[in-house]
């Protein structure tokens, strides 16, 4: 499904793209492809060749590989305004995993052969490139650190505290709005669907969160963060 969007004005506003040139933009633009994603729909599986990087214009896209037994595994859980595959295609090998769409998404596709040109032509957008990939190997970095040495009950308070919303100045109490389902949350922090909600159990019974559905309410911020 093609949409029309002015794909040269939403470059402008990505920070990887906003140093260019409106020629450059304008050259990225002609060669790109704007489609859409129903929730659950794959964009490529595991194996597929990467003939470019993608960027989420709204949605959420779930990266994921199968184990030999059957489990799934998140990766990383893309939204919007963040890209992903640029790794893949600079190694020009096939994708190490799948992408799926966890809710009806948006994106932009940029071709491998357009990007390299301008790079070719433009040392700030490589700069940018790096950057941008370095960032996403520190996540990585610090996911294997956080499976190695913290529990399942200290990985679920560090995601509800980094998703939680910044607190008024007299308040301790927030609301975390899971943007996905718990069994894709869990599967991302490493842990069984049932394990994420045993902790979940027991945190309410700890009185430090309420759960209803996918509104987790917590309930003393600072009490929480001392468990981290």
């Amino acid at each position: 499904m093609e949409l029309n969007l002015n794909v040269e004005a939403l470059l402008a506003r990505q920070p990887l793209f906003s140093g260019l040139s409106p020629e450059e933009r304008s050259r990225i633009s002609q060669d790109s492809r704007v489609s859409a994603l129903t929730k659950g729909e794959l964009l490529f599986q595991k194996g597929d060749t990467c003939l470019g990087m993608h960027l989420v214009l709204y949605g959420q896209i779930k990266l994921a590989f199968t184990s030999p037994q059957g489990n799934e595994k998140v990766v990383e859980i893309i939204s919007q305004g963040q890209s992903f595959g640029e790794a893949v295609m600079f190694m020009e090998k096939p994708y190490p995993v799948f992408a799926q769409a966890l809710v009806d998404t948006q994106l932009l596709f940029l071709p491998s052969s357009t990007l390299f040109g301008n790079m070719e032509r433009d040392p700030g957008l490589c700069k940018k490139m790096i950057a941008s990939l370095s960032s996403r190997l520190h996540r990585l970095v610090a996911d294997v650190e956080s499976y190695s040495l913290h529990s399942g009950k200290q990985r679920v308070i560090g995601y509800l505290l980094r998703e939680a919303p910044e607190p008024g100045p007299d308040t301790q109490e927030v609301t975390v709005q899971l943007s996905t389902s718990k069994g894709t949350i869990a599967s991302r922090l490493n842990l069984t669907q049932e394990h994420f909600s045993r902790i979940l159990h027991e945190l309410s019974d700890e009185q430090l969160i309420r759960v209803e559905g996918r509104k987790i309410h917590i309930l003393n911020l600072a009490q929480l963060q001392r468990f981290d």
